[in-house]
């Protein structure tokens, strides 16, 4: 029996605009269990870190209603260069084509 592709549906969990990330610059984003089962499920958004974790998590595991909520298109964008190494190029290849800006 073949395991399910980890990878499917991932482009519809990516969102259409820039303008649909609503994710806060700052303050402390609380992840459902759903999310955040196995480590921290609180992070601090103006800690680099924190935010790296958080972001990885989303763009691996977040649904698109997750990705809207907490991510931060400005943040993002400082972060994807790191993000993009440590992410899979299977996400990181899907969101570039959806955010040329991110590849450039």
């Amino acid at each position: 029996m073949d395991l399910p592709d980890r990878f499917a549906g991932v482009d519809a969990r990516i969102p259409d605009s820039w303008k649909s990330l609503q994710g806060p610059a700052e303050g402390t984003v609380h992840l459902p269990n759903r999310l955040a089962w196995s480590g921290p499920a609180s992070f601090d958004v103006a800690d680099p870190g924190d935010r790296f974790t958080l972001y990885s998590v989303l763009l691996d595991c977040g649904q698109l209603d997750d990705v809207c909520a907490y991510i931060n298109p400005s943040l993002l964008r400082t972060d994807w260069p790191r993000l993009r190494r440590a992410t899979t190029s299977q996400i990181t290849r899907r969101w570039e084509r959806k955010f040329p800006a991110l590849a450039a």
